[in-house]
């Protein structure tokens, strides 16, 4: 069954100034969804308030998971619903392995640790690493990586990825993008994807590519839109509201 996920007119605060100002965007299960602009233009307090994180006030709009309204819930309950966030700087949290995180996520334990050992070879991450308390002395690559294995663990209908390639080599970019891309169809999982760089998009092929400029998508394309942020930039997208 294809899942949907709606954001409409949004409307989001942060520390009393609205930064997102009517965000649109709609997309379905299986899809890559790409968002592209400047510094500043509200791609991350998009992925923070999907997620409900409390420092990002919500004064208008919807976001609906199939028929589940997911600003009415918190934010435990939108990931159960099936909508996580894997941030840009993932956090070390000391006396707790990825092993617990993914059982109190509503992983099934039985034959948990294999799963866990087989998403890790998957993404070219040491199994032996998931022993460590979470991303505990683990490089930022380590931990991108491992992140995809909660990924491909819990297999959610809907992941958002705030800037996953910052600061990735070549290598840990590549495993990255393979394993989301490999997602789309193993569990037809829809992607949104925030990033700065069209390299991400070498190997993941993106369904489309929206340009965000001071909270709100001022221009949607296809693939092509990579080729054309690279070359003009963000400067023939910029609007003042």
């Amino acid at each position: 069954m294809t899942s949907t996920l709606r954001i409409s007119d949004l409307r989001v605060e942060v520390g009393g100034k609205e930064v997102l100002k009517g965000f649109n965007l709609t997309m379905s299960s299986g899809e890559v969804h790409v968002i592209m602009g400047p510094n500043g233009s509200g791609k991350s307090t998009l992925a923070h308030a999907l997620a409900g994180h409390p420092g990002y006030r919500v004064t208008g709009g919807s976001v609906r998971l199939n028929d589940v309204e997911l600003l009415d819930l918190a934010p435990t309950e939108r990931a159960r619903q099936g909508l996580i966030l894997a941030l840009q700087h993932p956090m070390e949290v000391q006396g707790v392995r990825p092993y617990d995180v993914m059982v109190a996520a509503g992983a099934p334990p039985e034959g948990l640790r294999e799963r866990m050992a087989d998403e890790a070879r998957q993404v070219e991450l040491r199994p032996e690493l998931l022993e460590r308390f979470m991303n505990v002395d683990l490089s930022g690559g380590e931990r991108k990586r491992a992140e995809m294995v909660q990924l491909g663990t819990l297999r959610p209908p809907f992941a958002m990825l705030d800037e996953i390639d910052s600061g990735l080599d070549v290598d840990a970019l590549g495993a990255v993008a393979r394993r989301l891309q490999a997602a789309t169809t193993e569990w037809a999982c829809g992607v949104l994807v925030i990033t700065h760089f069209s390299r991400l998009l070498q190997e993941l092929t993106p369904t489309m590519i929206h340009v965000v400029s001071e909270g709100r998508v001022v221009a949607t394309g296809g693939p092509e839109m990579a080729e054309i942020l690279e070359r003009d930039g963000y400067e023939p997208f910029r609007v003042t509201f």
